[in-house]
């Protein structure tokens, strides 16, 4: 570091902080640095930065399965900001173990994590079901993506989308083009995410005084969506669908399809997350946008300032955004 802090023209405190990814360095200081950095070969020892500061510059991952769209993409914005911010990321998934009612499985994740000297970890989605039952270690930074603002222990912090809010705007807008309701094409049991949708659904049909037929629930996979699709197209007063995810909506789209219903023509779809590919299903998707950029950006530096020593802030809200395409249309009737 002195070398590279010689050939740089700064004090070795600076280039400590370019290590360190401090947002207390100018853009020209950093680049000089970084420019030392790679003339002369120089790359921080993790381990012995950790033996040093008492941190291993690492945090954790807890997720479920990477199976679904959205955890995926979670996963890509927590790994891209981690970077941005100095630190490697370690990631543990629950798989096929996870049990709602014992949390056993999201504790041996926290011990994995702790045997893997984390600085702190994020707990994502479905996966945060499980802080309700588990023995969580007083000594581990946590920041919680979708969970109950009361629904964990004293500690963790919560960053989370506005899926009620946006599950109300995608049903009002169904309602608003004059169909006299709108059947729901619900997340899995447990999922924070996937209550929050169904309160907000429930929400714009009472507002319109709208009766709200019994929710159909799947497992965020586009098989779960066709399969309750093929329910919905048998019955000819179905003329309007909010499905609580793209993936399902996908398979929604084709049982449609496969019943010779069109939408939107005969039926309105709109779904949630704006995957990257929703505006090239067939026809185009009409989805709630959530920003898992922002989501997960927000999650890395929080767990960051706490780890640094921030206080736990108040729970966060990052807001949901309807997109408007070509699968909603005017009610049949």
């Amino acid at each position: 570091m002195a070398d590279v802090a010689a050939l740089a023209g700064v004090s070795g405190q600076t280039v400590s902080r370019v290590v360190n990814a401090s947002p207390r360095v100018d853009p020209v200081t950093r680049a000089r640095v970084e420019a030392a950095m790679q003339h002369l070969g120089y790359r921080p020892h993790r381990a012995a930065r950790a033996l040093r500061t008492g941190r291993s510059q690492t945090i954790g991952l807890v997720v479920s399965s990477l199976a679904t769209v959205g955890n995926s993409r979670m996963l890509q914005a927590v790994a891209d900001a981690a970077a941005a911010r100095g630190y490697a990321l370690t990631v543990v998934t629950l798989g096929g173990e996870t049990s709602l009612a014992t949390g056993a499985p999201i504790g041996a994740a926290f011990e994995r994590l702790r045997d893997q000297g984390v600085d702190g970890a994020i707990v994502l989605n479905e996966a945060t079901a499980l802080l309700r039952g588990a023995d969580v270690p007083a000594d581990l930074r946590l920041v919680v993506v979708d969970a109950p603002d009361a629904g964990g222990p004293v500690g963790f912090a919560i960053v989370q989308t506005a899926h009620a809010a946006g599950a109300r705007a995608a049903t009002a807008h169904l309602l608003g083009l004059g169909h006299a309701t709108v059947h729901h094409v619900a997340g899995p049991r447990g999922s924070f995410s996937a209550d929050e949708r169904d309160r907000g659904w429930r929400a714009a049909l009472a507002d319109a005084g709208a009766v709200a037929p019994e929710p159909l629930r799947g497992d965020w996979t586009a098989t779960s969506g066709h399969r309750i699709g093929g329910l919905l197209a048998a019955d000819p007063s179905v003329t309007a669908v909010f499905a609580a995810n793209d993936q399902m909506a996908l398979g929604l789209l084709r049982a449609l399809a496969d019943a010779g219903r069109g939408v939107p023509d005969d039926v309105s779809v709109v779904g949630f997350d704006d995957v990257e590919d929703a505006a090239d299903y067939r026809p185009p998707l009409t989805t709630v946008r959530q920003d898992f950029t922002a989501l997960g950006t927000r999650a890395v530096d929080v767990l960051v300032s706490g780890i640094e020593g921030a206080a736990r802030p108040a729970p966060e809200t990052i807001p949901a955004r309807l997109v408007v395409r070509e699968s909603t249309g005017p009610s049949p009737r």
